[in-house]
């Protein structure tokens, strides 16, 4: 491969970190939100489930790290699982992923537009009309 078909690590990490870094952000909001609202008796299993996210990404490194040994010169879900699976596993593969960006964005954008609009009493109306806004510019 080319000198300049490669993304420098500071560029890659940015690129293609962004899905684990969002889901990791908004998933302990989520939890903390879930286990409060279910009362202050369930908070003992917030270490446990600490221990699993924490558990899953050790994993999942390890993972991608195989996968980056495996295929040096580049390779996606699509790819990586029709290698190994099948065609039918790489085009789900590669579906999934397409659904998985489009959540990450529609999260990230109402998690950014609930941050706003708590600030703003007034606005809290306005939450899906601004939402929708952001997702379709």
């Amino acid at each position: 491969m080319a000198h300049h078909e490669r993304l420098s690590k500071k560029t890659a990490m940015a690129v293609f970190s962004s899905d684990a870094i969002s889901s990791v952000a908004y998933s302990n909001e989520a939890i903390l939100l879930v286990l409060v609202a279910a009362g202050t008796a369930t908070t003992v299993y917030l270490v446990p489930i600490v221990i699993g996210i924490t558990a899953l990404l050790g994993i999942l490194t390890l993972s991608y790290r195989q996968t980056i040994h495996a295929y040096p010169s580049g390779g996606g879900a699509y790819i990586v699982a029709k290698d190994n699976i099948g065609t039918q596993a790489g085009l789900v593969a590669g579906a999934s992923l397409l659904v998985d960006y489009i959540l990450t964005v529609a999260v990230s954008v109402s998690s950014g537009v609930a941050a706003i609009t708590s600030a703003f009493q007034r606005s809290l109306r306005a939450r899906l009309t601004f939402s929708s806004s952001r997702c379709w510019r």
